[in-house]
C-alpha cells in the first residue's frame, strides 16, 4: 500500500548489494540485542535478582511460564488453572497467561526454571521488537536502513517501553504488532487475498494469546491511519476489493479460533466485567508528556512520581525537545497522507490517556476528559487508559524515520549542503533524544524459595485435592507464593493468589468488576492488615470461628510463613488464631491444620 502511494522525489543512491546490505541488518539485530541486554543487565548479571519496582507481577509471570510448560508435559487445560485459588481455580483467559510465547518457551522453563524463561521472554522480546519494526520500516516505509533503525530503536526503547519493562513482558513484547500492520498493508495487493488474510489471522491469534489490550490499540491504530491515507490517497481505492475480501478472511478466521478462548473469558468461572474504578483512573498527566522518565539518562524518581501511578507506567515522558521535533515533523511532512493520518491517531490516544478529569503536574484541574463517557462501554471498560499513551511510541518512532528519510534525500538532493544537512539533523535528532536513552532497571535481592518447598516438604499435605495456605496470603503486594510454586512446575497448589478475579463482595459497589486477588475472606484480610502495619488486632472468637471456616473453605492442609519483614507478628497471630503451635522446618514456620478442616 505504501509504495504505490509514494510521491516522487529526489533520486536516491543505488543500494547497497545483497551482502552489504545484510550485514547492516545484522548489526542492526545485535544492536537491538544488546540494548535489550543493557536494560535488564542487573537481572542477568546476579541470577537472585528480580525486578525491584515490580516483583509482584514478576513472580506472575514466573507462574504463568510454569503453566505454559505444563500445558505442553501434562496436557493441562490452557485456559483455566486449579493450582492457585483453591477451590475455585483462575480464568487465565481473563488474565496474562501469554500462551504464545508460554508454550514455546516450554524447553527453556523445563531445562533452566520459570525465572530464566521469564527473563529470557523480557530480554528477547524488547530485542524482537526493534527487529521486527525495523525490518517493517526499512521495507515497507522507508525503505532505508538507516532512518529505520532509528525509528525502531524508539520503538522498542523509548521511556515508557522501558518503564514497562519492569516485569511487563507482555507488554514490551510488541514485535507481532508491526507483523499485523505489514500483513494488513499487503492486502491491498492483487491477487492471494486468501493467503493474505489466512496469515493476518494468524497475526491477529498470537497477539491475543500475548496482549489483547495491544492488539485493540493496533485495530484502532490501523483503521484511523489507512482511513487517512484511502482520504489522501484516492487512487488506493482501486484496491478495496482485495484488501476488504482479505480483511474478510482474517476476521473469519482469527474469530472462529478465538471464539472459545474469548467465550471463557467474558462468560467463563472467573470472568468479570471491566477493570475497577480505581483502576480506571490511572491516567496520564499533561506533564508527564514532556517530562523525564525515572530510567532515561534526564530522569529520577523525583521528577517522575508525581507524573506516574508507579514506575511501571511511564507512559508518555517524551520530554520536551522531542515532543516539539514530533510538532515540527508533522509540519515538514504535513503534504505525506501517512504523517497526517499518524499525527490525527497521536492526538486521539493522547486525549484518550488523559482519563476521566485532566491532571497537570499531579493536581487535577476540574476539567473533564472524553474518556469520562467512553470508560464503561465493552471492550474499553477493560483497557488501563494511561497506556492510550504508550501507543503514541511506535508513532513517534515512525515520525522520526520519516524524518531521518526526509533529511538524507535533502542531503541527497542539495550536495553542496549535504554536510551542514547533516550536522543539523544530528544535532536535533541528539538533543532530542539523548536525554531519553534508557539506564539499566533497577534490580533487588529476591528471598531464596524455602528448602521446605523446593524438597517437597508440602507434599504429604496436599493429598484429596487440600492446598498449601501461606502467610500472608498471596496477592498483588504479596505474591512470593507464586514464585515458589512456579518452581515446583505448579504441583504446589496454593490458596488464592495474585490475578484478576470478579468483585462478589455483597456491598461492592461495582459488582463483578476486576480485583487483583481472590474476593474477601475474612482470614485473609486479617493477615493481610498484619503484613502491612505488623500489629496484631485483638482475637475474637468470631475471628477463631472464621478462621476454621476459611481453612476449610481453602482446603488447608498446611500454613507456612516463610521469609517476610512482619514474620513474627504473622507467627504470633496464627498460633493465637488456631491454638496450634508451629514447626520450624525448611525456612518456614509449619502448621499442620488437617485436625482443623477434617
Amino acid at each position: 500500500m505504501f509504495p504505490p502511494g509514494r510521491r516522487p522525489g529526489p533520486p536516491r543512491p543505488a543500494p547497497a548489494g545483497p551482502a552489504a546490505g545484510w550485514r547492516w541488518d545484522a548489526l542492526a539485530v545485535v544492536s537491538y540485542l544488546l540494548l535489550a541486554l543493557w536494560v535488564t543487565a542487573r537481572f542477568w548479571r546476579d541470577p537472585g535478582a528480580g525486578v525491584r519496582d515490580n516483583r509482584s507481577d514478576q513472580a506472575q509471570f514466573e507462574w504463568m511460564m510454569a503453566h505454559g510448560a505444563r500445558v505442553v508435559t501434562e496436557w493441562s487445560y490452557p485456559f483455566g488453572s486449579d493450582r492457585m485459588n483453591v477451590p475455585d481455580g483462575v480464568n487465565l483467559m481473563a488474565n496474562t497467561s501469554v500462551l504464545s510465547i508460554s508454550i514455546p518457551m516450554t524447553p527453556v522453563t523445563l531445562l533452566f526454571g520459570p525465572h530464566w524463561s521469564f527473563l529470557l521472554f523480557l530480554t528477547l522480546g524488547m530485542a524482537a521488537t526493534g527487529v521486527a519494526w525495523y525490518f517493517f520500516l526499512s521495507r515497507v516505509v522507508t525503505r532505508s536502513r538507516g532512518p529505520a533503525w532509528l525509528g525502531a530503536a524508539f520503538c522498542a526503547y523509548a521511556p515508557a517501553m522501558v518503564s514497562h519493562a519492569n516485569a511487563h513482558p507482555n507488554i514490551v513484547s510488541q514485535f507481532v504488532v508491526p507483523l499485523i500492520i505489514w500483513r494488513t498493508l499487503r492486502l491491498a495487493g492483487p491477487g492471494r487475498w486468501l493467503r493474505n488474510g489466512l496469515l493476518l489471522g494468524l497475526l491477529i491469534v498470537w497477539q491475543a494469546f500475548l496482549n489483547l489490550e495491544i492488539l485493540l490499540m493496533t485495530a484502532i491504530a490501523l483503521a484511523v491511519v489507512i482511513g487517512a491515507m484511502v482520504i489522501g490517497r484516492p487512487h488506493l481505492r482501486t484496491a478495496a476489493r482485495p484488501f476488504l475480501a482479505g480483511l474478510g478472511v482474517a476476521a473469519l478466521l482469527s474469530a472462529v479460533l478465538l471464539a472459545y478462548p474469548l467465550y471463557v473469558q467474558l462468560f467463563g468461572p472467573g470472568s468479570y466485567h471491566g477493570l475497577s474504578r480505581l483502576i480506571r483512573g490511572y491516567r496520564t498527566d499533561l506533564g508527564a508528556f514532556v517530562g523525564w522518565s525515572r530510567e532515561s539518562l534526564a530522569g529520577d524518581a523525583r521528577s517522575a512520581d508525581p507524573l506516574a501511578r508507579n514506575p511501571t507506567e511511564e507512559n508518555a515522558f517524551f520530554g520536551w525537545p522531542l515532543a516539539v521535533l514530533t510538532v515540527a515533523l508533522v509540519w515538514w511532512l504535513r503534504r505525506n497522507a501517512l504523517v497526517l493520518g499518524l499525527a490525527a491517531l497521536g492526538l486521539l490516544f493522547a486525549v484518550l490517556s488523559l482519563g476521566r478529569e485532566v491532571q497537570l503536574n499531579g493536581r487535577n484541574t476540574g476539567v473533564p476528559a472524553p474518556w469520562a463517557l467512553l470508560e464503561k462501554l465493552p471492550l474499553l471498560h477493560s483497557v488501563v487508559p494511561t497506556r492510550w499513551s504508550l501507543a503514541i511510541t511506535p508513532i513517534i518512532g515512525v515520525l522520526l524515520a520519516l524524518g531521518a528519510q526526509r533529511a538524507r534525500d535533502l542531503a541527497h538532493r542539495h550536495p553542496t549542503a549535504r554536510r551542514q544537512i547533516r550536522f543539523a539533523t544530528a544535532t536535533v535528532l541528539l538533543m532530542a533524544l539523548l536525554p531519553l536513552l534508557p539506564t539499566p532497571l533497577p534490580a533487588t535481592r529476591l528471598d531464596p524459595v524455602p528448602e521446605f518447598v523446593t524438597a517437597g516438604g508440602w507434599r504429604p499435605y496436599v493429598t484429596e485435592g487440600r492446598s498449601v495456605v501461606t502467610l500472608p496470603l498471596p496477592d498483588n503486594t504479596y505474591a512470593d507464593p507464586l514464585r515458589w510454586s512456579s518452581r515446583t512446575r505448579l504441583e504446589m497448589p496454593l490458596a488464592r493468589g495474585y490475578f484478576l478475579a470478579p468483585d462478589t463482595r455483597p456491598w461492592s459497589p461495582e459488582p463483578d468488576a476486576a480485583l487483583f486477588t481472590a474476593p474477601y475472606r475474612r482470614t485473609s484480610n486479617f493477615f493481610g492488615g498484619i503484613a502491612r502495619t505488623g500489629t496484631i488486632p485483638p482475637i475474637t472468637a468470631a475471628d477463631r470461628r472464621a478462621a476454621v471456616t476459611d481453612l476449610r473453605y481453602w482446603r488447608a492442609g498446611v500454613v507456612i510463613l516463610g521469609p517476610h519483614p512482619q514474620a513474627d507478628a504473622l507467627r504470633r497471630a496464627m498460633t493465637a488464631l488456631t491454638g496450634i503451635t508451629p514447626t520450624w522446618t525448611g525456612g518456614v514456620w509449619r502448621w499442620d491444620v488437617r485436625p482443623l478442616t477434617g
